[in-house]
């Protein structure tokens, strides 16, 4: 049985208009364990003057591994969401978030097949994946590193996508960052999901979805970025949590908010559903 914890995913922060130091920081003064930072490729104009919570993967790793350790959290994952469609972007991004993650201690690296070129088939868009998953996988392995795929565009919106996706490549590094939010706006039932990818989730992205973008958006959209504060939608995080706990690893719960308040009311929530699953 594993241990199920709560971390948040640092796009809490976003519209704070501050750097990932002060999202950190924040995190750890609302009682999260777990913090999972988001990385870019190159330089971005808001994260260096500070008034972004991304970092970029040209920057030192340790910069990220510091902050935790100031502040008492630890590292759940990186969001290194890339085109897996579209290997000029994405197998060296990937690779790249890999040999960072190693570096600063995120045990998982979480990514999706992102939106595809209108032109390729889809026959043609799994061979691109299965390359650049074959090539992060090759760079993974040998460091420990756990690649999170998860549900939330074209191909990864229903549960058979989601699986073809997985078995693209046979790695022991690959494995399913799942997210409630993203597979009950496809229109799946998320607890239904959950079951079927439980002996492969390594990450799990805490995603509620309020009963106004449930009516406005379920089964017309794959994803959505950010959701309410877990306990104020729709989804059952008690089920979630047993079946969590069901795991053969140890699973954290990465809050995806939008707000400062959000990650609050979320935390409360989820502290005490734990509590009440035992």
């Amino acid at each position: 049985m594993g241990k199920v914890s709560i971390g948040v995913n640092l796009e809490f922060v976003r519209h704070q208009d501050k750097s990932m130091e002060w999202g950190v920081e924040k995190a750890a003064e609302q009682g999260y364990e777990y913090v999972e930072p988001m990385v870019h490729w190159g330089r971005e104009l808001l994260s260096e003057a500070g008034y972004f919570h991304s970092v970029s993967m040209l920057d030192d790793p340790y910069r990220v591994k510091r902050a935790c350790e100031k502040a008492g959290v630890k590292l759940s994952g990186l969001s290194a969401h890339t085109p897996l469609c579209k290997p000029e972007i994405s197998t060296e991004y990937l690779k790249q978030a890999i040999r960072f993650a190693a570096e600063c201690g995120a045990p998982v690296v979480n990514t999706d097949e992102g939106p595809k070129t209108p032109w390729s088939t889809i026959d043609e868009d799994h061979v691109l994946m299965r390359y650049v998953l074959m090539e992060a996988s090759l760079v993974a392995e040998p460091r420990g590193i756990l690649i999170g795929i998860e549900p939330h565009q074209q191909y990864s919106k229903t549960p058979e996508g989601l699986d073809r996706i997985f078995k693209l490549v046979k790695s022991k590094s690959i494995g399913i960052n799942f997210d409630t939010g993203n597979s009950y706006l496809a229109g799946s039932d998320p607890i239904k999901w959950l079951k079927r990818v439980l002996k492969n989730l390594v990450h799990l992205h805490a995603k509620d979805i309020s009963i106004e973008q449930s009516t406005a958006q379920r089964g017309k959209v794959s994803g959505t970025p950010v959701g309410c504060a877990c306990g104020d939608g729709v989804v059952d995080w008690r089920k979630v949590v047993e079946l969590c706990r069901q795991c053969s690893r140890d699973i954290v719960l990465s809050v995806e908010c939008g707000t400062v308040d959000q990650a609050e009311r979320s935390i409360k929530h989820l502290k005490q559903v734990i509590k009440d699953v035992g």
